[in-house]
């Protein structure tokens, strides 16, 4: 009950019951991606779109998809996959506020300072 208030109320819980009932009635699934983000298309092919498996966060969509998505690319990656290069990284979504954001060296996030023997805090007197 409380996941089908979620879907009803809110956008960012996957889908909302418009959404599913739209992909229902005209989607044509294309493909997924390696996070479990499914691809529709329209019968007509003029309009794509993506539920995303769990956060509705858009840097989880791949450069390929997002490609697609944006009729960059005619066929899907599911259909004809895109060639990358061997010094290309494979994709991140945007990690700022998790634990795996970058925190660079002296940020507050790192663990304690080591204690210096070079300096001396002033106290007053």
């Amino acid at each position: 009950m409380l996941d089908f208030l979620k879907r009803a109320v809110t956008w960012w819980n996957g889908q909302t019951l418009g959404t599913q009932l739209w992909t229902y009635r005209k989607g044509v699934k294309v493909g997924e991606d390696e996070a479990g983000n499914t691809y529709y298309e329209t019968r007509d092919g003029k309009r794509r779109w993506v539920i995303f498996n769990g956060e509705a966060e858009a840097s989880r969509v791949t450069p390929d998809w997002h490609g697609w998505l944006h009729h960059t690319f005619k066929e899907a990656p599911s259909k004809q996959p895109l060639a990358h290069k061997p010094w290309e990284q494979p994709h991140l979504p945007n990690l700022t506020g998790t634990v795996a954001a970058y925190a660079p060296a002296g940020s507050l996030r790192k663990a304690a300072p080591a204690a210096r023997s070079d300096y001396d805090a002033w106290t007053p007197e």
